[in-house]
């Protein structure tokens, strides 16, 4: 494989100068090939789990030195780039293909390229029916249904995922889509929107970064003729935890144009409570609506998972920290809630959590071993679990921290798990974490059967991405990823051979 190598003509600096500008060269390089995969072909380019759709420039080049993490070397960019290359001349199907794993796995040379990735090539006439793009509905557009929407149009259409179609909210005054559309804009927390957004008032809709989002007014979720928006099949993402057991969120399924239901909150009764990584292999096609329970559980509930299946834990207790939420007063006010009533921004409220007993939903070996409390802090987002844990074998520190920090990097559950062993982070370096928890190692203390973990989480954009996980799963539209761990993806289960 050849291609022309980035120059800087007139350029003139030291070595590590020129290194970092040779880089930004390949780098830019890289950007419309990972996006041509990305629109044309459905495929997902990532180094070692982590996406490069939508990445800047200087974004490629440290998602290329985090490689280090996991091989103990930066990943070339110019062996990336002629991997780009390579796989823009094939007729891939949608997937996930790992650049780091693909060179980790010694494939160099096209012919082995195309070798191995066999699977994933189609004949060009087969390509329309490939398409395989759902329709998503929001229901609710506050905290969670405005970031939901960012996250499925930041990146452009998806001819091969989720679609955002339209928001259903009640009407809240003469200038609601103008107002709804400046929220979509500008937020406190995440900061502005990547992208364009304009308004088209006459029709009820708004338009960002070429997704058009129709804005329906209604209050009963059974009477929305989404057909007449031309949506079909499509799955409703309920933010507005209103209904949360199986009789009132199948209202939604009363409405034409609706295929499916998923809640952003924990599920009541019968309804299944999905931690994408954990139990979202319980989704089937018969399945009609489905939780993907609350960002405390999607939070603990994988790295209890990995504790597990290592160490084994008899019991724990599971204190969460957590950011104040709309459900607070502002100031000191009736609240049907014990505590809740008094001021979020002036308090910290102790309260309850239903996380440690939802955890056994997705993982029912832990069913009575855990219980849970919850501190409102004032703050309006990032929070942090503490989980004091009594296990069935004796760890030390640097064991338990170095076997999270490998299944952050190399297992089933690096999409969940993330680590950090910085002597500086404060819960604002995790705001926007993809990952819905980051163990903070510094912080873990363990002695003979006892440990406390200490686990940060976006409950915002980590629960969302978490939410998206579960309902892409739910819609059939999860993409094979190639190749497979380098490690083989078997972190956990050799840990349990071990125990």
């Amino acid at each position: 494989m050849s291609r022309p190598v980035p120059t800087m003509i007139g350029y003139r600096s030291d070595a590590d100068d020129l290194g970092w500008s040779l880089k930004l060269g390949l780098a830019e390089a890289m950007v419309p090939l990972i996006g041509r995969l990305h629109r044309d072909h459905g495929v997902t380019v990532t180094v070692h789990g982590r996406s490069l759709v939508g990445k800047s420039v200087v974004g490629l080049v440290k998602a290329h030195r985090f490689a280090r993490r996991v091989d103990d070397e930066e990943l070339s960019l110019e062996v990336s780039l002629d991997l780009l290359q390579v796989l823009c001349r094939l007729p891939l199907s949608p997937a996930v293909v790992d650049l780091a794993r693909l060179n980790a796995g010694g494939t160099t040379g096209e012919a082995a390229v195309r070798e191995l990735l066999a699977p994933l090539q189609h004949a060009p006439a087969g390509r329309d029916r490939l398409q395989a793009r759902r329709d998503v509905v929001l229901y609710g557009f506050g905290r969670i249904g405005r970031l939901l929407a960012r996250i499925l149009v930041e990146d452009g259409d998806d001819p091969w995922g989720l679609r955002l179609r339209a928001v259903v909210v009640r009407r809240g005054g003469p200038n609601d889509l103008v107002k709804r559309a400046s929220l979509l804009r500008r937020d406190s927390v995440h900061g502005a929107f990547a992208g364009t957004i304009t308004v088209d008032e006459e029709n009820d809709r708004i338009h960002a970064n070429g997704t058009t989002i129709q804005v329906i007014y209604s209050d009963d979720p059974g009477t929305v003729d989404y057909a007449a928006h031309g949506l079909t099949d499509a799955l409703v993402i309920d933010n507005t935890g209103r209904w949360r057991d199986e009789a009132g969120l199948a209202r939604h399924l009363d409405s034409t144009g609706v295929g499916r239901v998923l809640l952003t909150a924990p599920g009541k009764g019968a309804v299944k409570n999905v931690v994408h990584g954990l139990n979202h292999g319980t989704l089937t096609a018969a399945d009609r609506v489905a939780s993907a329970a609350s960002c405390t559980t999607n939070a603990i509930a994988p790295v209890l998972k990995a504790v597990h299946e290592r160490f084994g834990i008899v019991r724990g207790h599971v204190e969460t920290v957590h950011s104040f939420t709309n459900d607070q007063n502002l100031i000191d006010n009736f609240h049907k809630g014990d505590r809740r009533g008094r001021s979020a921004v002036l308090n910290m409220v102790l309260t309850e959590t239903g996380a440690a007993k939802a955890v056994a939903k997705a993982l029912p070996e832990l069913e009575g071993r855990l219980t849970g409390n919850s501190i409102r802090v004032p703050t309006p987002d990032v929070s942090l679990a503490v989980l004091h844990l009594t296990l069935e074998h004796p760890v030390d520190k640097a064991g338990i921290n170095e076997y999270l920090r490998q299944v952050s990097l190399d297992s089933p559950l690096q999409d969940q798990i993330d680590y950090t062993d910085s002597p500086e982070v404060v819960s604002t370096d995790f705001i926007g974490t993809r990952k819905t928890g980051v163990v903070d190692a510094l912080a873990t203390i363990a002695a003979g059967d006892t440990v406390v973990l200490y686990v940060w989480y976006d409950n915002e954009r980590g629960y969302c991405e978490q939410v998206l996980r579960v309902a892409q799963t739910f819609q059939g539209l999860d993409r094979p990823v190639f190749p497979a761990a380098a490690r083989s993806g078997n972190i956990l289960q050799a840990a349990v051979g071990a125990r």
